[in-house]
């Protein structure tokens, strides 16, 4: 069985309904497990929305040092992306900003968005699957060109939450 037969079986699957498919063979074991409570299909297309986890922001306890009596550097720079939270993939794949090609991006730098809403779409293995936001804010930045491929926990947006 080659990757194009392990591909057209994964989208029968998906299309089926089906939550679970087996198939064993003399040389090989496959076993195909979806889930339907967070997908749809729109124009012969599988879509699978997936919410993003962000993670919390935390502070830091000020911590009590005694400043040297004579300054040997100059002060470090305070990096403003500290104040943003990162979006990141959760899945392997190719990065899209837009529905389709002829449509408008979902977000663009300045956007405010609210948790649930759609940022940007990862395809895997033909499956666009909708990367939603977790959290609402505005978006600061878009971390990743359009169509390119994306790997796990790559950072995709900054929000700033505020």
């Amino acid at each position: 069985m080659d990757i194009k037969e392990i591909q057209n079986l994964i989208k029968f699957v998906a299309k089926s309904g089906a939550t679970e498919v087996k198939l064993e063979m003399d040389d090989f074991k496959i076993t195909i497990k979806t889930t339907t409570e967070n997908a749809t299909i729109e124009n012969g297309s599988y879509i699978q929305h997936i919410p993003v986890s962000m993670p919390q922001m935390q502070t830091a306890a000020p911590v009590a040092t005694e400043a040297p009596a004579v300054a040997a550097a100059p002060a470090a720079e305070v990096n403003d992306d500290d104040k943003y939270i990162t979006v990141k993939s959760p899945i392997i794949g190719t990065f899209y900003r837009k529905p389709s090609p002829d449509k408008a991006p979902f977000v663009e730098v300045g956007a405010t968005v609210k948790a649930g809403d759609v940022l940007c779409v990862i395809e895997a293995m033909k499956l666009f699957n909708e990367i939603e936001s977790e959290i609402s804010g505005k978006i600061v930045k878009v971390l990743v060109d359009d169509s390119s491929p994306v790997e796990f926990d790559q950072p995709l947006f900054l929000v700033d939450p505020s």
